[in-house]
């Protein structure tokens, strides 16, 4: 059985932000060949569990453990401008609040220096019955160190 540990990551740490690397390919876009807005959404998830998994968080063994994972409670996602087929971005991850059973997290997607799209989304601790609970206290210790001081 492979392990999140086992598997590779693409995105890296810069400071406190995690950057992943997406590419648009066409299955990402709609009739008009630009992304589906959607699918931003998708490539917010890759990108926080691309970061879980690098800081040591695996929310699969906590799952088959019987502990919980995390669900995305709020998402507020803002579109700036339009991404299209075979376009390099670069998701752009911050911790910005952590609290018992929640975390806030900034995510910026980019291509090169211009902002497309922006979404604050909180991601709640949950019990596999769906109950809100605390975070184990391992992963509010990995999170410290990514908590956002900048601006």
């Amino acid at each position: 059985m492979t392990t999140a540990a086992d598997v590779p990551t693409t995105g890296r740490f810069d400071a406190q932000e995690h950057r992943f690397p997406i590419r648009v390919y066409f299955e990402d876009t709609d009739i008009s060949g630009l992304v589906y807005h959607a699918n931003y959404l998708r490539f917010c998830e890759r990108a926080r569990s691309d970061m879980l998994r690098l800081v040591g968080i695996d929310l699969r063994s906590a799952w088959e453990r019987g502990e919980g994972t995390y669900v995305v409670r709020t998402a507020n996602i803002r579109y700036r401008a339009p991404v299209r087929l075979d376009d390099a971005l670069s998701v752009i991850s911050r911790v910005t609040r952590i609290r018992a059973a929640a975390v806030d997290i900034h995510q910026r997607v980019m291509c090169g220096d211009s902002l497309l799209v922006e979404a604050a989304i909180e991601v709640a601790f949950v019990t596999p019955r769906g109950v809100l609970r605390r975070q184990p206290k391992p992963w509010l210790e990995a999170f410290a160190p990514l908590l956002w001081k900048g601006d």
